[in-house]
């Protein structure tokens, strides 16, 4: 599936990056428990920040908090929107939007990922409400 805008330059990590992004939104559309425990790292912390509660901290606990969002398989499936990637060194940062199925955006998320090995793990997703939904192809906006 390819992201509603690209990022203005991909290098090879940031396609690396995008696909374990992508990867995550697949495996909750999937409702796929195992493929979401193999996205998140098993060496660096981890939290979550899933809308409306309080945030998680540690692996274990991120991991129980998606088995029990994840126990029912989800009826449309969530897209990323308008990825973005920011790199910094072995650290990726993606902030986009959330859609459930064709609908626009309805949730802000940033994704935070860590090189483990050679592989992307996830280490923060936070999601929250937006006030306005945004369609897939309208530009992000700038604020300064």
């Amino acid at each position: 599936m390819v992201p509603a805008v690209m990022p203005v330059e991909l290098t090879p990590s940031s396609v690396e990056v995008l696909a374990a992004n992508e990867a995550f939104y697949a495996a909750f559309s999937q409702g796929d428990v195992p493929s979401m425990s193999r996205l998140w790292a098993s060496h660096a912390p981890v939290s979550c920040l899933h809308p409306g509660m309080q945030a998680i901290h540690g692996r274990e606990a991120v991991l129980r908090s998606w088995q029990a969002i994840l126990r029912v398989r989800p009826e449309l499936p969530l897209r990323c929107l308008i990825p973005r990637v920011q790199l910094v060194g072995s650290v990726a940062l993606v902030t986009c939007y959330e859609a459930a199925g064709d609908g626009p955006g309805h949730l802000a998320a940033t994704n935070a990922f860590v090189k483990e090995g050679t592989e992307w793990k996830m280490v923060l997703h936070h999601a929250g409400p937006l006030q306005h939904p945004v369609a897939p192809e309208q530009p992000p906006a700038v604020l300064n």
